[in-house]
């Protein structure tokens, strides 16, 4: 996957570049072509991208959510290749909606010089999808820019990043389970 020129990228996006901060590169998206669901969070903190994981950070509550959702509740205490392997399995696709940026720390309001994943080429290969579904408010927004007009649904989801501690896992479940039921497998069902 590729990612647009950065002169191309809506200027919601265009924070100052800091050129003493270093540029990080994202991670790889997971996907195979039978996905129904593509999930995306903003850009990996930084433990992710020290371990070369999605929500690596030990209070994210992603794989503990998706777990639950999943009707797969040792899911955390899995190795994270099967983890992957589970989300596959479930027709769940896992990327970022930026491709590279700088940033020190891990918060999203600290992410500059943005540049966008290429959205629309990895929806190209997902003949199946139903939905994308966005892990936070700034993952939603900038899927919305990069991705424009479209006809799937873009769904705004809580945060399950541990900076977002004013809902408890169970709400953030609750609300996830509420606006994926329809979309989280190709079946329509969610565990």
């Amino acid at each position: 996957m590729k990612s647009r020129a950065s002169s191309q990228f809506p200027v919601a996006f265009a924070k100052p570049e800091n050129p003493s901060v270093e540029r990080l590169v994202g991670l790889a998206p997971v996907f195979d072509a039978q996905a129904c669901l593509l999930m995306l969070g903003s850009f990996p903190g930084a433990a992710s991208l020290q371990a070369a994981q999605y929500y690596a950070h030990p209070r994210n509550a992603f794989w503990p959510l998706m777990g639950a959702l999943l009707g797969e509740p040792d899911l955390i205490a899995r190795p994270y290749p099967e983890r992957l392997q589970v989300l596959r399995r479930h027709r769940v696709a896992l990327w970022d909606a930026v491709a590279t940026c700088r940033r020190e720390g891990s918060l999203d309001t600290a992410i500059e010089a943005a540049e966008p994943s290429d959205l629309r080429d990895l929806i190209a290969r997902l003949p199946r999808l139903r939905a994308v579904a966005c892990n936070g408010a700034l993952a939603h927004r900038q899927t919305l820019l990069a991705l424009g007009d479209t006809a799937l649904p873009v769904l705004r989801l809580p945060s399950t990043s541990p900076a977002h501690a004013g809902l408890s896992l169970a709400a953030k479940t609750d609300a996830w389970r509420a606006a994926l039921q329809l979309y989280l497998s190709c079946e329509g069902r969610v565990a």
